[in-house]
């Protein structure tokens, strides 16, 4: 496992610089200058000239990457060109946000899917079994930003139950310590900005999370129901455990190899997929801050950004494989 472990981490590495050669390539191809759409369509000629070399795009394409690159090496992210602050100091905080709203997502996409899938393959063929799948294939089918302004509209408008949007409602915030607002909440000891926090992630969290969920049941009753016909599943069954320790203690380990990959790829997808939700609910996570990054041509943002959420998603890949191994003992690296 240790071997395997560190052979994915050695080809971690031309997989990260593969993508910054196709980040960097990408981003320098967007039609534009840049320095124009900084300084406005009044600038002089002089100006764009002086602005092209402080950003350095008068050099050539490889002379660009290889400053990039040699910066990047360094833990230098570059300089927003919009803020003018530094990227890696900005690029944490939404990170935070986004992997806290992806964590809830997937926690209320896991808890629901998991057990959907479960009791629909206990109760195959029944009402219960027909109506969650049903709710399933619309849950795939929904368009996300649909399902965020009907919850907006549903349970903040007009109930006034859960806040519309952001990630607190104090006018008075907190000395940040992880920039994770549940965990900074009960860090400070203050249980009333935990429920208000809670509150803020309910509505953006079962928005962001109703594809994985609706993926997840399908998958866990597919792949239970096949479990469910194995010889040893009948053996314990011939031995008088009940079908709740049937289901759970036995069927469902050997049932989550396949699950576990779906919840790998969909957690990867929501961390740099959730622009939508982020932009409805005024949430400042990363996929917001990119997009903003997209139109004002703020390059070092782009490609720090796409690039931070790459190495994340291959993290998770790698997790789940090992994952793998822990879960099901016959699978050896």
């Amino acid at each position: 496992m240790l071997s395997y472990t560190v052979r994915r981490l050695l080809i971690l590495i031309p997989v990260l610089l593969g993508m910054t050669i196709i980040t960097f390539s990408i981003v320098h191809l967007i039609p534009g200058n840049p320095a124009q759409v900084i300084l406005g369509e009044s600038a002089t000629d002089q100006q764009i000239q002086n602005l092209e070399e402080t950003m350095g795009i008068n050099e050539p394409y490889v002379k660009q990457y290889w400053i990039y690159l040699t910066d990047l090496l360094q833990g230098d992210l570059g300089t927003s060109l919009k803020t003018k602050s530094e990227v890696v100091s900005e690029i944490g905080p939404k990170l935070a946000a986004t992997a806290e709203l992806t964590f809830f997502a997937m926690l209320f996409a896991i808890i629901v899917g998991v057990n959907a899938g479960i009791v629909s393959a206990w109760k195959q063929n029944s009402w219960f079994d027909i109506l969650a799948m049903v709710v399933a294939l619309i849950g795939v089918s929904m368009p996300v930003f649909w399902l965020a302004l009907m919850e907006k509209w549903f349970f903040a408008q007009e109930l006034g139950w859960l806040p519309s949007g952001g990630r607190e409602s104090s006018r008075d915030p907190i000395e940040p310590i992880t920039h994770f607002f549940v965990i900074d909440s009960i860090l400070h000891g203050d249980m009333e900005r935990l429920v208000t926090t809670l509150k803020h992630l309910v509505l953006p969290s079962v928005a962001l999370g109703t594809i994985p969920m609706a993926i997840i049941a399908r998958m866990t009753r597919s792949s239970m129901l096949e479990v469910m016909k194995s010889d040893y599943i009948r053996t314990i069954r011939a031995k008088g455990s009940g079908q709740i320790i049937v289901i759970y203690k036995h069927a469902l380990r050997n049932a989550t190899i396949p699950v576990l990959t779906v919840i790998g790829l969909q957690t990867g997808v929501l961390l740099g997929g959730a622009i939508l939700t982020e932009t409805i609910f005024s949430w400042p996570g990363i996929g917001r801050y990119v997009y903003d990054a997209i139109t004002f041509r703020d390059y070092p943002v782009i490609q720090s950004g796409i690039l931070v959420i790459a190495f994340i998603f291959v993290m998770i890949n790698l997790i789940v494989d090992l994952l793998y191994a822990y879960i099901d003992p016959r699978i050896k690296y």
